[in-house]
């Protein structure tokens, strides 16, 4: 045994050996490349070893270049400076930073010239005419253009604090920390001192097949740091890679920060951006390039400033990028956005990406000086294979592939030997630096408090207190309310788990409250994707008619102001069985047993024809619902699962069927509701969010039990609400709803001298909804059923014409002091209808991008 083991110890010694003495047969040379007179970042800047290959700069100026041969001479040069050349040190790796200065031959130049600038046309204009070269071959040189491709892909996300300032880092109350603020990395942002405080690296093997079209993804290693319990790690695993996506200038839109940019090379880029021709140069193939400069005809705009190389060899392909965007794009806490691809000329003289670099400096003030947050993706492909056929059984089974038990376990070993470029010093020792901070108390009570002041919950270990927000609310019918509540943790155990909350009502007198037990099936966290767990539930609590609490929390603080009549409540019993089970392809259901027990409060009555009275309602159902969500991401948040939006569509399928005579349950009745959701990416148009809606209920039923549509009477404007729509206004046994809300991101008021300053955005929305009853739940026609409730003896609940649907529109503005929505919302019909506001401000505060 000890045999083997010295084998395997003498095996693993000399293969880290071997890693090493391959790495040392490189000479690596990498650094900024700046003006010698002011000191800024020069991109495009040529930097090569004598008589070998090189990189241009990229828009900060950053160049590596590695060669295994024994040449030590670097050369650098760029128009308008003085080339220059350095001797370096054989078969390392090194940093060499670079000033540049003028050539002093273009000194002597004397350049007469008008104050007037040339107006820019595109009639005429040569690199406009190669810019359109470029977008009509532009299917020809996209990977998607091969009958299969296959290569192997590493990426790599770090984050970093930018720009920390000293006296912060090094007073006594972070003493403890210094560790972290040591690891600092000055190479990446000119001017700016990193601290690394997370790091994600992945390495795959990617096959496409262009008809069929398929795509299979097999994930080789995959390694990041990890928080601990207080920090969903895959939760914000996923939120950065939906932040710092790829970026291919291919498409006609790039998707950054969930907004789309505008592509230098979409086929409506030359009415958006400027063009010009700076240089002829020519790569190591000898094939000429032409560096074309390119600008927002807007620097307000979603758009990107920068240059490209593109060839002149028929392909009319992009050799190299480098681009940014400006100080002045309508976009928020973004001070710095760099994107940066590669291009290498493969066998077939076509040119395929060989790495892309995407990374943003953020912050709550623009200020270069302030603090932030900085975030970078790299992306490097390597063995770019085309059009060699693929077996058909490569592409069978899931399109992504994972064994979690093996990726995140390979040795440092495997990453040393595979990662495409060897990390730098602060890099590397980011991994052991969050394992060291992790494993500290103080900062573990640290992010306790975060999750307690932004996620509305008190860690006590085994018990968690909240949520904060709920804690005290009022309504006409409790008056004063108060409610304490908190649920167990997986301290307490990875399978069970209890949640409960007792509250008090001072007008009403009445004690409410709920408690549940939720067991996990797969010995995860239930509050962790993929959910698959089975819940108890039995709660007495207060509700307003047609509130489903999974649109709406009513006992949060800030939506208890109201306007109008707000008097018509209900009080509830239920008592709930359900189990859920999601799939990692993002199909999910439930299937649930509900018996409900409804009185009327306030002034809601339950009243027929004969003036008789009911004071119980009960109804025994069986429910459940199917959900998918193709490539849906989202941050699992400690209270709610926050989406991350996607060009994909959500879809909902939801029934229920009621039993009479069990456990109480005094109706027959089933229920079909389907709901369809999608975020459509409109270019330069913004975004929108659609919305289709529709149900029927099969049965004879009393208005409680019909569809209540959803009505808000609160002054936040609530997207999946009714805003000018009272509480329990209209009832449906079938209906039908389309919503579209339109966000155009500044497409008007960029353009507008002092509100492009502001950094406004505009918004507008349409809802439609077509409804009704049938015959024979008509309270007018059948005095078994319920009156419709009154006040002063006018009907203020009313079933939908099917032939006048309720219509509202809103026109608003968003992005106001970078948190506030205001809109303007309009009742379009029912105006006769009594105690109805036909129009009204509505807020909504959304920190966004």
């Amino acid at each position: 045994m000890k045999d083997r083991f010295g084998f395997k110890l003498i095996i693993m010694l000399m293969s880290i050996l071997f890693v090493h003495q391959l790495s040392a047969q490189e000479t690596v040379v990498k650094g900024i490349v700046v003006d010698s007179i002011t000191k800024k970042p020069l991109q495009g800047v040529s930097v090569y070893f004598l008589k070998g290959r090189g990189v241009v700069t990229d828009s900060l100026g950053r160049y590596m270049i590695i060669t295994n041969t024994s040449i030590n001479k670097v050369v650098v040069s760029s128009v308008g400076f003085r080339q220059v050349q350095f001797t370096v040190n054989r078969f390392k790796m090194q940093e060499l930073n670079i000033e540049l200065g003028p050539d002093p031959s273009l000194l002597t130049n004397v350049t007469v010239s008008t104050n007037k600038r040339a107006k820019y046309r595109n009639k005429d204009n040569p690199a406009v005419e190669l810019i359109r070269k470029v977008i009509e071959n532009r299917d020809n040189n996209k990977v998607a253009s091969y009958d299969y491709v296959e290569y192997e892909q590493y990426e790599k996300i770090n984050a970093a604090l930018s720009s920390a300032n000293d006296k912060v880092t090094n007073s006594r109350m972070l003493k403890k920390y210094s560790f972290l603020f040591e690891n600092r990395d000055s190479s990446k942002l000119s001017g700016k001192s990193l601290i690394p405080i997370y790091m994600e690296e992945r390495l795959s093997k990617q096959y496409l097949r262009k008809d069929p079209s398929a795509s299979k993804s097999i994930i080789l290693g995959e390694k990041k740091v990890n928080f601990g319990s207080y920090i969903d790690n895959d939760g914000l695993s996923s939120l950065l890679n939906r932040l710092y996506e790829n970026v291919d200038i291919y498409e006609n839109n790039i998707p950054i920060f969930t907004y789309q940019f505008l592509s230098p090379i979409a086929n409506a880029a030359p009415t958006f951006y400027m063009y010009y021709i700076r240089d002829t140069v020519t790569d190591d193939y000898g094939t000429k390039l032409v560096k074309l400069y390119f600008t927002p005809r807007n620097t307000n705009d979603l758009l990107f400033r920068g240059n490209m190389f593109i060839t002149l060899d028929g392909n009319y392909a992009v050799q190299k990028i480098n681009m940014f965007i400006s100080r002045n794009a309508n976009i928020n806490w973004i001070k710095e956005l760099h994107a940066d691809l590669e291009f290498e000329r493969g066998e077939d003289k076509k040119y395929h990406v060989v790495k892309s670099n995407l990374m943003a400096d953020m912050g709550l003030s623009k200020s270069s000086t302030s603090g932030g947050f900085f975030g970078e993706r790299t992306v490097s492909y390597k063995g770019f294979t085309t059009n060699k056929p693929l077996a058909d059984s490569i592409f069978e089974g899931p399109a992504i592939v994972r064994n979690e038990a093996v990726i995140s376990k390979m040795p440092d070993s495997f990453w040393v030997s595979r990662r495409h470029n060897p990390l730098s010093v602060p890099e590397s020792k980011v991994y052991s630096n969050i394992d060291s901070l992790e494993k500290m108390p103080s900062f573990r009570r640290t992010l306790a408090l975060f999750t307690l002041l932004f996620a509305g919950y008190g860690n006590l270990g085994p018990v968690e207190i909240g949520p904060v927000n709920t804690f005290y609310s009022f309504n006409p019918v409790e008056g004063f309310r108060l409610r304490v509540g908190g649920r167990t943790t997986p301290a307490m155990s990875k399978r069970l788990y209890f949640e409960t909350y007792g509250a008090y009502g001072f007008n009403d007198k009445q004690w409410k409250g709920f408690l549940s037990a939720t067991y996990s099936l797969n010995n995860k966290s239930i509050y962790t994707f993929p959910l698959n767990y089975i819940r108890i539930s039995a709660q007495s609590d207060t509700k307003i008619p047609g509130q489903d609490l999974e649109f709406v929390q009513e006992d949060n603080f800030l939506l208890s102001f109201k306007r109008g009549n707000n008097e018509r409540w209900l009080y509830n019993n239920t008592y709930q069985f359900e189990y859920v089970k999601e799939f990692k392809n993002r199909l999910s259901f439930n299937i649930g047993f509900k018996n409900w027990h409804q009185q009327p409060a306030g002034i809601l009555t339950y009243t027929k024809a004969n003036n008789e009275n009911i004071q119980n309602v009960i109804t025994t159902e069986i429910n459940g619902q199917i959900r998918y969500a193709p490539n849906e991401k989202f941050y699992q948040g400690k209270v709610y699962r926050i989406p991350i939006f996607t060009k994909y569509p959500i879809f909902t399928l939801s029934a229920a069927a009621g039993v009479k005579g069990l456990l109480g349950g005094q109706y027959n009745y089933q229920k079909l509701d389907l709901r369809i959701e999608k975020r459509n990416y409109l270019g330069r148009l913004g975004y929108a969010d659609a919305t289709l809606e529709g149900g029927y209920i099969f049965g004879q039923l009393p208005f409680p039990l019909l569809t209540v549509h959803r009505a808000n009477q609160t002054f936040a404007y609530q997207l999946n609400s009714y805003n000018m729509m009272n509480f329990l206004e209209f009832v449906s046994d079938r209906y039908a709803s389309f919503t579209w809300v339109h966000h155009f991101m500044g497409i008007v008021f960029n353009r507008v001298p002092l509100l492009k300053k502001l950094k406004f955005r505009e918004v507008a929305s349409f809802k439609i909804l077509y409804g009704g009853v049938r015959d024979e739940n008509n309270p007018t026609l059948n005095p078994n059923l319920f009156k419709y409730p009154t006040i002063n003896g006018a009907t203020t609940t009313f079933a939908l014409d099917p032939a006048k649907p309720y219509m509202e529109a809103s026109v608003g503005v968003e992005n106001i002091l970078k948190i506030l929505r205001v809109d303007f919302v309009k009742r379009l019909s029912y105006l006769d209808n009594p105690g109805i506001s036909p129009y009204g401000i509505r807020t909504r505060f959304r920190f966004d991008f």
